[in-house]
């Protein structure tokens, strides 16, 4: 049995309840409030009151820095997911970026774990063991790890990939709002054997091979025949897409929430969580914007999907964030201000955030493709 150290203190001028109501700084200027937090939102955590933004650096030397990528800067198209760009990865994680233009002549599995599409751009028809399923552009298909797979695309897709390396991929503990909240996993697709899968198994029936990865190496497994020649299946194990069309956002008009109450899966020491359109909060006193705060144990992985981002400037659609544990971070001068003002009454963004427990390796990547100077956009720059 462990229980952590808890001391609830309150010392010198602070709030008393976090994210709202924060107290005049000296001479009425304003204060900046700044959370330490363990296991991700969820542990202690301690809210400290500045005088100054936590970000407001004039200099940054060393390694420990946040990063920001321009993925749609990466062109090349391949066949194969398993030969798209790697992005970020630890022992428990592979995060990709694929571009597709035309349909797969070769099938996919991955025996490393489970799959994760979100779809960036573009729709496909999806063939798999399961049957077939429509995608299209903001869709989340989960393919269990071992499934066969190839699209079809009906015009070019960009994919992020993300891989739960020796794991599953779970739906999150909802808790108090229950199982219906933020989806109802009425709401999850699945494929079917209709007469478009049927037809793909008399149209294609000639020698195919299966790419597999297992432990980063591929082996190639040659039939000849279409091995996706399903005749029917019972069980509950399956493929499944959700769109974020679907999610249906917890709000508080009178708290702003941390981001771990966006969890859409949940996998072996990382989470995906779905920022969505949601109303902005309306009580006077409440923090508008997410709040600064050193995530101490998680690095923190956002994917810009579409949408004015709230909490950052200069980012546009199909950009990503790197902010690694450690890093006091928070929203931009610009967005802090606009919150400040109670301008906005809604958000229209929508982003894919990564949070793993596990410190996140980047690859080498071309050299347009890294905004080097990310490190400065908290001191105000307007052109990235």
């Amino acid at each position: 049995m462990k229980q952590w150290i808890q001391l609830p203190h309150i010392e010198g001028v602070c709030s008393r309840q976090a994210h709202t109501d924060f107290p005049q700084g000296e001479d009425g200027k304003p204060v900046y409030e700044r959370e330490l937090g363990k296991e991700g939102f969820f542990g202690p955590s301690s809210h400290m009151i500045h005088k100054h933004a936590p970000t407001a650096w004039t200099d940054w030397n060393g390694p420990l820095k946040p990063r920001a990528f321009d993925l749609t800067k990466l062109k090349d198209t391949t066949a194969l997911p398993w030969e798209s760009s790697p992005i970020l990865s630890n022992n428990f994680t592979e995060i990709r970026w694929w571009n597709l233009s035309k349909a797969m002549d070769k099938l996919a599995r991955n025996a490393d774990g489970d799959q994760l599409l979100f779809i960036h751009a573009g729709s496909a028809d999806l063939f798999c063991d399961y049957g077939h399923l429509k995608i299209t552009e903001g869709d989340y298909i989960m393919l269990p790890r071992g499934t066969m797979w190839r699209l079809d695309p009906l015009n070019s897709l960009k994919i992020l990939m993300i891989e739960a390396t020796d794991s599953s991929y779970q739906l999150p503990d909802k808790g108090l709002v229950g199982p219906h909240a933020i989806f109802d996993p009425g709401m999850l697709d699945i494929p079917t054997i209709n007469e478009c899968f049927k037809t793909q198994q008399q149209e294609k029936d000639h020698e195919w091979q299966v790419v597999v990865k297992r432990r980063k190496a591929l082996t190639s497994i040659t039939y000849p025949f279409n091995p996706l020649d399903t005749l029917g299946w019972h069980g509950n194990l399956m493929p499944v897409r959700i769109n974020w069309r679907d999610i249906r956002p917890l709000m508080s008009h009178r708290f702003h929430l941390p981001p771990s109450a966006h969890t859409t899966f949940v996998a072996n020491r990382f989470v995906v969580c779905t920022f969505c359109p949601r109303p902005i909060e309306t009580d006077p006193g409440a923090l508008k914007v997410p709040f600064y705060h050193n995530n101490e144990d998680y690095d923190e992985f956002i994917f810009y999907h579409q949408g004015q981002f709230f909490s950052r400037d200069n980012i546009h659609p199909g950009m990503t964030t790197l902010h690694p544990c450690g890093f006091t971070h928070g929203p931009h001068p610009g967005a802090f201000a606009i919150g400040a003002k109670a301008e906005r009454r809604e958000t229209d963004e929508v982003a894919v955030m990564i949070d793993t427990r596990d410190p996140l390796n980047v690859p080498d990547l071309p050299e347009n493709v890294e905004w080097k100077e990310y490190i400065h956009s908290w001191k105000g720059i307007t052109n990235p």
